[in-house]
């Protein structure tokens, strides 16, 4: 009879402590896995309706009207015993080319026609000139704050304002730059004041992970240079900034996502409803910076809660929003390649 095999000295026996790590594990991981699914679910949704406001059987494949037209009306109406949709444009054209169409009955659906152009072109203006001026100005403060300032009380209260601001929601920011921007410095809704407003918004992100990568520097690089007779901001410059930029750029893409998809923030300083001219359209060339413009979120927000909803509505939702994502995802990636060129660049 063959005697009993021994357990390995080495091996874990089961305990209440391990029991409960194991079930631990797994609820994380499930709940992981729960918020991974949803996440994938809501993008689906987006992208197989969206899709079909986007993309379309006959060649060219692509609604080209939905990326180079401004919103309009629809007009749906049975002529001739055929159902027809129109949007404002081609509806006055279908009357004034057929007189007995005018007794026709109607119904007409806001925004459910035309496309989103503007919307486009005001989304991507919002987004380049608050994240130029929100690198500029973050940069600055997280080189002054690592490589210039002392260590006190006073950069210590700085660093935890800081901090802080990053918490505040953007509803707050957007009162604020209403108040500052558009009222005192009277810019009225503008995309100046919007810019500085996501600027502002975005800040605390730029200046924390900025601050950071400059740390991550080693300071044999500082000292080296400065031992060469290098200057301190020439050591900055050529030393620090360059080995720093991956992680800056890094703050950038978090930054892009969040200003990108603001509503609240825009609606007070910077978004219009419906604009006819494009932000090109200008007689001088300073009418630029103050006027407002259209942009996709707040477009979407429009759209979904502020008209009556129906299924002509909905292909403009979900087609508005699957354009949304496709250029936040492009503006990423972009940075994204960006910084693995300079990391693989600069590499210590």
């Amino acid at each position: 009879m063959n005697a009993p095999a021994t357990a390995h000295i080495f091996k874990a026996r089961p305990t209440t402590a391990r029991r409960r790590e194991k079930t631990s594990f797994w609820l994380f991981r499930a709940a992981t896995y729960l918020v991974l699914f949803c996440g994938a679910a809501v993008f689906a949704t987006i992208v197989v309706k969206g899709s079909r406001s986007v993309f379309q059987a006959k060649a060219p494949f692509i609604n080209t009207t939905f990326f180079t037209e401004a919103p309009e009306s629809l007009y749906v109406f049975e002529y001739q015993g055929k159902k027809m949709e129109l949007g404002d444009k081609a509806y006055r054209a279908f009357k004034a080319q057929n007189p007995d169409a005018a007794t026709v009955k109607t119904e007409s659906y806001v925004y459910s026609a035309g496309g989103i152009f503007p919307c486009i072109v005001g989304t991507v203006l919002l987004v380049v000139g608050s994240m130029t001026i929100a690198l500029i100005l973050g940069v600055c403060a997280a080189i002054y704050l690592n490589e210039y300032a002392r260590d006190g009380r006073f950069i210590r209260f700085i660093r935890l304002a800081i901090l802080n601001l990053a918490g505040v929601p953007s509803i707050v920011f957007g009162l604020f730059g209403f108040g500052l921007f558009v009222l005192f410095f009277d810019w009225n809704v503008s995309l100046l004041s919007g810019w500085f407003t996501l600027a502002f918004m975005v800040l605390p992100v730029v200046i924390t992970a900025s601050e950071e990568s400059l740390k991550s520097v080693p300071k044999g690089f500082r000292e080296g240079s400065l031992a060469l007779g290098a200057t301190k901001w020439q050591t900055i410059r050529k030393n620090v900034l360059p080995y720093a930029l991956p992680g800056i750029l890094t703050s950038s893409i978090l930054g892009i996502a969040r200003v990108a998809g603001e509503t609240a923030p825009i609606m007070f300083t910077a978004a219009y409803v419906v604009r006819d001219k494009l932000p090109w359209d200008v007689e001088k060339f300073s009418d630029f910076f103050f006027q407002g413009v259209m942009a996709l979120p707040y477009h979407i927000y429009v759209v979904s809660s502020k008209i009556p909803q129906n299924e002509y509505t909905e292909r403009v939702q979900y087609g508005t929003a699957f354009v949304f994502l496709m250029i936040v995802a492009l503006v990423a990636t972009t940075s994204i390649v960006l910084r693995n060129h300079l990391r693989n660049r600069y590499k210590w």
